[in-house]
């Protein structure tokens, strides 16, 4: 009885051994997919938490560096953090634009970064983009960066 127990222990034992159900490296839970990495981002840049925001588009934009969404949320969170990164949300609006040239977040933010930067008349080109993407002089990015440039207007007469 003893040595069948022993012989039971052991084929469990060799059992178990034989066939890992993970192995070491095998990360327990999955990496976040590049949709979800722009959740995340999205609600940090509610938030207001840039530094999360760029970390998580960063690692997204490596992921799928043909994501035009990925590199216009990365511009306006290097745009708008503490202290703004006016060249490198141009990179990435740039790149937005390439991959997506009809990118209507892409051409608003671009459009208030040229303001940030004192170039009306680029942001004004960007404006008249939007309204042939749009059709129309009513479509949410086009009201609000006419706004901002019209703002812009008022405080830096020419």
């Amino acid at each position: 009885m003893n040595n069948r127990l022993i012989g039971l222990v052991l084929a469990l034992l060799a059992g178990t051994l034989g066939s890992p159900a993970h192995a070491n490296d095998t990360p327990s839970t999955p990496e976040p997919t590049v949709a979800e990495r722009l959740d995340t981002a999205r609600e940090a840049i509610k938030a207001r938490k840039w530094g999360q925001a760029v970390a998580e588009l960063k690692v997204a934009a490596r992921e799928e560096p043909r994501n035009a969404d990925v590199h216009n949320l990365l511009g306006y969170s290097y745009r708008l953090q503490a202290k703004p990164d006016l060249a490198r949300a141009f990179e990435h609006y740039g790149i937005a634009l390439k991959l997506n040239p009809r990118h209507a977040g892409a051409h608003e933010y671009i459009g208030e970064a040229y303001l940030m930067d004192k170039k009306p008349a680029e942001a004004e080109k960007h404006l008249a983009e939007l309204e042939k993407i749009c059709g129309n002089k009513t479509c949410e990015a086009y009201v609000d960066l006419a706004k901002a440039i019209a703002g812009y207007r008022l405080k830096n007469p020419s």
